[in-house]
């Protein structure tokens, strides 16, 4: 039978639950084991998809097309799991699900409560992704004990283990141990209470993992342990990781966790495999080069709006043995400063996606300077988009070409309304979404990144480029180097006679993961360490000519 791992959080949110559980699904996959994962959110949004940057951080967007949780972006980049819109529930969801089953009749005149509707249909939610090819599903709990958001979900995962057997159950807990300077000492009351929590709603955790930024003394575990009632071993440590958060996994095997699962749930397993794994954070702390990226977007100064962008810039710098410093850069300061103060110095820009006319003026000029300056270029959706309105206006000399999204009555639509776009009205889950085929031409530097003609990447947008401008584009050098599948949509374009100016309508940062960066990352990176070099080898030349 499948075995199920909850993972519940505690204290405070923000604890890091996305990234402990993937890289427990990692070291259980390393073990040989086949995992699946999931997560449940208390909020009552369908799904993220209509939801500020502020609010929930960026939308991760899934092959079949599905609007979920930026963990599930934890979960891919650490384990092979495969992801489907079943790996992503909401509050919002679950009720509309057993909302539309009382109208259908299902209920069969009964009054339909939390108790026993709301947990059964959480339940069967867990309960679908278990199957003879799936040794364990790992299942994260979105949210804070005490939230009265999460109850029903912590009812559910209560009720899951009478069901499933609780020797086929495991709960672990993730809480914080936080370090007063004031009086010099960890304080375990805020753990005994958040466990106290859990208690109260009839779990009991089998694991504690608690995040500390100081090393928890045995003493301190042992405290825990009595107060909370688990084994003294059970009680793992989970240290802050100032460097990178792939180191991790390395922390919680390093203090036994995965054999830990292991023994509790019975498994038979695999050795633990690792050695790429630690590869790739020596290569982490032993760059060979250092070089600067500035991702220039709406929400720069917000870090998980443009997770997996940061993420996959970190990839490619592992790949090309680069230490990379990213500087956010709001786009509107561009706007109010220019791009001469805010971006002299860097070795490539990028620009990501987003919505709305906030901003875009920025994003547009510091496109300018990097394409009459030869400085790397990568843009994201609507970078690209701002791309084409900066290449309209300034080479091709269609002055206030723009987006129909800004500017309707724009005399020259060069980014305009998907046909399909037309007549929508409602705004959560009807962009183009998901995994599409696209075609990229030959000669072109996307192929030099890709290797090959067909690819599959994701998509989110409304708008795209305006063919009927096209070979006004292609005669002043703007190459179009990737449609769709059936040739009506342009998905890559590029800068001819430049070392590095490519821009993409998908979202290339949802398929990188740490041990096999995104071609086009890596290839935007490979051009930002070649113009560092170059500039280095110049400043160096200067100097020694100088001292002569």
């Amino acid at each position: 039978m499948t075995k199920h791992i909850f993972v519940t959080g505690g204290v405070v949110s923000s604890l890091g639950k996305g990234l402990t559980s993937a890289s427990i699904g990692m070291l259980l996959e390393r073990r040989g084991l086949r995992v699946r994962m999931q997560k449940l959110d208390p909020y009552i949004n369908v799904d993220p998809g209509t939801m500020s940057p502020y609010q929930h951080g960026e939308v991760y967007v899934l092959d079949d097309g599905s609007e979920t949780d930026l963990d599930l972006g934890h979960y891919e980049r650490f384990t092979n799991s495969p992801l489907t819109r079943r790996c992503n529930y909401t509050t919002g969801q679950i009720y509309l699900r057993v909302i539309e089953k009382e109208r259908r009749g299902e209920f069969l005149g009964k009054t339909v409560q939390v108790i026993p509707h709301i947990t059964n249909e959480i339940k069967n939610c867990i309960r679908q992704l278990g199957s003879e090819d799936v040794d364990v599903v790992i299942t994260e709990i979105g949210g804070t004990v005490g939230d009265i958001e999460s109850q029903p979900f912590l009812e559910a995962i209560r009720q899951f283990s009478l069901d499933a057997g609780k020797e086929n159950c495991l709960y672990i807990h993730l809480t914080l141990v936080p370090f007063l300077k004031v009086a010099g000492e960890l304080k375990t009351k805020p753990t005994q209470h958040s466990v106290g929590q859990l208690r109260q709603i009839g779990i009991q955790p089998d694991i504690l993992i608690c995040r500390t930024e100081r090393e928890l003394p045995t003493a301190e575990k042992e405290k825990i342990a009595l107060f909370c009632n688990v084994p003294v071993d059970s009680v793992i440590e989970e240290r802050d990781k100032d460097f990178s958060i792939y180191e991790v996994p390395l922390s919680l095997v390093e203090h036994g966790l995965d054999s830990l699962i292991v023994k509790k749930l019975g498994l038979n397993t695999n050795t633990l495999e690792l050695d790429d794994w630690r590869d790739l954070i020596h290569r982490l702390r032993n760059p060979e080069t250092e070089i600067s990226i500035a991702v220039v977007g709406k929400y720069a100064e917000h870090k998980d709006a443009y997770k997996s962008i940061y993420e996959a810039i970190d990839h490619a710098g592992m790949e090309h043995h680069s230490q990379i410093r990213i500087g956010r850069i709001q786009s509107e300061e561009i706007e109010r400063e220019g791009p001469e103060r805010l971006l002299a110095g860097f070795d490539g820009i990028l620009v990501p996606g987003g919505f709305g006319e906030r901003g875009t003026e920025g994003k547009v000029d510091a496109i300018r300077w990097a394409r009459k300056r030869n400085i790397p270029f990568l843009g994201i959706c609507l970078g690209m988009q701002c791309a084409v309105i900066e290449f309209a206006r300034n080479v091709v000399g269609l002055e206030a070409a723009n987006s129909t999204e800004f500017d309707k009555d724009t005399p020259h639509p060069v980014i305009c309304l998907l046909d399909e776009q037309q007549n929508i009205t409602d705004k959560g889950g009807t962009m183009r979404l998901g995994s599409q085929q696209s075609h990229v031409r030959l000669g072109t530097r996307a192929l030099e990144c890709y290797g090959q003609q067909e690819i599959s990447e994701r998509h989110r947008h409304r708008y795209e480029f305006n063919n009927v401008y096209q070979q006004q584009f292609d005669a002043h050098g703007l190459v179009v180097a990737a449609t769709s599948e059936n040739d009506s949509l342009v998905e890559i374009i590029e800068v001819a006679n430049h070392p590095f100016f490519v821009a993409v309508q998908f979202h290339p940062e949802f398929k990188s993961k740490p041990t096999a960066a995104h071609p086009l990352f890596s290839g935007f990176v490979q051009a930002a360490v070649r113009r560092s070099s170059r500039e280095s080898y110049s400043a160096e030349s200067t100097t020694d000519i100088s001292n002569r």
